[in-house]
């Protein structure tokens, strides 16, 4: 059987960088070398691309060859810019990305690689930007009649002209406590909760740090629940899993640094609520465009037992103790088997799209 040609992508030009090297480090030690021919691709924090080893760390591949991706399915072919041909890395099959952040999980990216013709693991150019979109998602989460956490936008370009009448609006809509987000960010960068009013103005200039749209939630005492996705159509989801952390709330410290932090999997839920955030998730990723992998996060208010969905996460952490393939090793799918599925979905979708007519006839 010839090997699928796969290209790992990883690294972006996103304060996320890191979290992308990790989970790029855990995804070649899976990934079966008789079934695949491997490909490491490191987009550095400037933005160029280098070409690595799999023999080699990822980290290593950032100062490796440079190299692009024209936007040409003709070629399908990674080039160096120094304009020699790179043969074994040519006729790549299928990219699986974990690039998180900006760049890697909003829209942009996968414009590229459809242009360029090269199936890829995960959401196309609309459900990728929609899910990176927490205002937009929210929007039509709300439309399709799912719950979400009452929230209010804030420009920063408004923010700038009169912080002041901003702050008062949103205390006066939402009151306190509140989570400040960056609108399109994730790994918690840039998010502080606020539980008084002094404190909303400083929160709102630090997510105005890596975005120029904010997203102000009212605050609830709620579990944190996340349910893993699976699928192109139809989409499958896992057992539910709980995160709790002695921190405040889940900040990136208490994602990444806290041993304490637990991942209980499965999450001590009854039969009827585990039915009812599974489809909520299920209904959450087909209402944000989203196909093959997804990771929905919600907040169960302690006060009424409701469901709310926090975000729908298209690329989620990807080491092997990330909870979502926690979730999947729980559901009955090991790691490696998961990353198989995952190809798998990616050319399925990329197969279905391809056969898609180009060129009008009118008989």
């Amino acid at each position: 059987m010839d090997r699928r040609r796969v290209g790992l992508l990883f690294g972006g030009r996103s304060v996320e960088h890191e979290v992308s090297l990790a989970s790029a480090t855990s995804v070649l030690g899976a990934l079966d070398p008789d079934r695949y021919d491997i490909t490491l691709i490191a987009i550095a924090p400037d933005g160029s691309w280098h070409l690595g080893s799999p023999a080699l760390p990822p980290g290593a591949a950032i100062t490796g060859e440079e190299v692009s991706l024209p936007a040409n399915p003709a070629s399908r072919s990674l080039v160096s810019v120094s304009g020699r041909d790179l043969e074994a890395a040519a006729d790549l099959d299928v990219i699986f990305s974990v690039i998180h952040g900006a760049g890697g999980e909003d829209g942009s990216l996968q414009g590229l690689l459809d242009m360029a013709g090269i199936a890829y693991v995960g959401s196309g150019v609309l459900g990728s930007a929609v899910q990176m979109d927490k205002d937009v998602s929210k929007r039509l989460l709300a439309a399709a009649g799912i719950p979400v956490v009452p929230w209010i936008t804030v420009r920063a370009a408004v923010l700038r002209h009169d912080a002041a009448t901003e702050a008062e609006r949103v205390i006066s809509a939402l009151g306190l406590p509140l989570f400040v987000k960056p609108a399109n960010l994730g790994s918690s960068v840039g998010i502080s909760r606020v539980a008084e009013h002094a404190e909303l103005l400083p929160a709102l200039h630090e997510a105005a740090r890596y975005d120029a749209k904010i997203l102000v939630e009212r605050g609830l005492d709620a579990r944190e629940i996340e349910v893993a996705l699976l699928g192109n159509d139809p989409i499958e989801a896992s057992v539910p899993g709980e995160i709790r952390t002695d921190h405040e709330w889940y900040d990136y410290e208490a994602k990444y640094a806290d041993d304490a932090t637990e991942l209980i999997v499965p999450a001590p839920l009854s039969d009827e609520q585990t039915r009812h955030v599974q489809n909520l998730a299920i209904g959450a990723m087909r209402a944000l465009e989203g196909s093959g992998i997804g990771r929905a996060d919600f907040l169960l208010d302690n006060p009424t037992g409701e469901f709310f969905v926090n975000e729908v996460n298209s690329l989620p952490g990807f080491t092997e103790s990330s909870m979502y393939p926690r979730l999947w090793e729980a559901s009955g799918l090991p790691y490696p088997t998961l990353l198989d599925r995952l190809i798998e979905l990616a050319l399925e979708r990329h197969d279905e799209r391809s056969a898609l007519s180009t060129v009008y006839r009118s008989d």
